[in-house]
């Protein structure tokens, strides 16, 4: 019911690109920013429950999902984006949730638009990110796909967990439950097919210049709220913590027994801190 309420707007940016967002509910809004790889809709386990009190705006980043791009581009067109799309909707504040990538965003917008931002929940992301990720094999790419396409038709499987623990996702969750199976195969699967080779290049050339931004967190004044897991490869639970203890007005929660995807793994305990502190 909630997926017939929404609304699509296609935002043309100053640059000519289209940028895809759907717009869900009503009251309080809430930009709501994606990883890599990912889509606005892959915040659907978490904040579709609270579109009766909130305003959630999900774009596809440029290069990600519906949102089309042909051409290269740097990290710093998301902002541009996202600043263009604000206008386009006569939002003089928001609060956002940043997802890894996303929370980076949010940062970056805090800092650039302080004025604009009257709060800012960060989740398995940090302002210097770092990872313990391991080497991947071609095995584990295999059964990645596997589990992956099989999350996709029959996330209740008996024999997926044991795929999973075997490939990539062993490392992006640990409960691998059907509630985690289910998700990645409804948003996961569709995320990373929708993500363009332009979205990976960018990606990976912010990677190369070591993103970090903890010297200038002190600037975000607004209320903040950063939220990591123990089990987190991709960004460790560590830098999470180290950019709550920058931020001025910070709250920090951490999660046992879950990895990056714990908006998947815990929807509804994630659903629940969110509410407290948006509340």
């Amino acid at each position: 019911i909630n997926r017939l309420l929404d609304r699509r707007l296609n935002h043309t940016t100053p640059d000519g690109h289209t940028i895809q967002t759907t717009i869900a509910g009503t009251g309080s809004p809430l930009l709501c920013l994606h990883g890599h790889p990912g889509t606005g809709a892959c915040f659907d386990p978490v904040l579709a429950p609270l579109r009766d009190r909130y305003q959630t705006i999900a774009p596809d980043l440029r290069g990600y999902g519906q949102s089309v791009t042909r051409e290269p581009f740097a990290m710093a067109a998301h902002l541009e984006d996202l600043l263009s799309l604000l206008d386009r909707l006569q939002l003089d504040t928001c609060t956002i949730i940043g997802w890894s990538l996303g929370g980076i965003l949010a940062i970056e917008l805090a800092l650039r638009c302080p004025d604009r931002v009257n709060g800012l929940a960060l989740i398995a992301t940090a302002a210097r990110p770092y990872s313990n990720h391991p080497a991947v094999s071609p095995l584990e790419l295999g059964l990645t796909a596997i589990a992956g396409l099989t999350s996709a038709v029959f996330p209740s499987a008996p024999f997926l967990p044991a795929i999973g623990r075997r490939s990539l996702f062993r490392y992006l969750i640990s409960q691998h439950s059907p509630t985690a199976y289910r998700n990645i195969g409804l948003y996961g699967v569709a995320a990373y097919l929708q993500t363009s080779r332009f979205a990976n290049a960018a990606l990976n050339t912010a990677i190369r210049q070591r993103y970090d931004r903890e010297a200038d967190l002190s600037a975000i004044t607004c209320p903040s709220l950063v939220i990591a897991a123990a089990d987190d490869r991709h960004i460790c639970a560590t830098a999470s913590q180290r950019t709550a203890d920058r931020l001025p007005q910070s709250d920090w929660i951490c999660y046992d027994n879950a990895a990056h995807l714990f908006p998947w793994e815990l929807p509804d305990q994630l659903r629940d801190d969110l509410t407290r502190w948006l509340t």
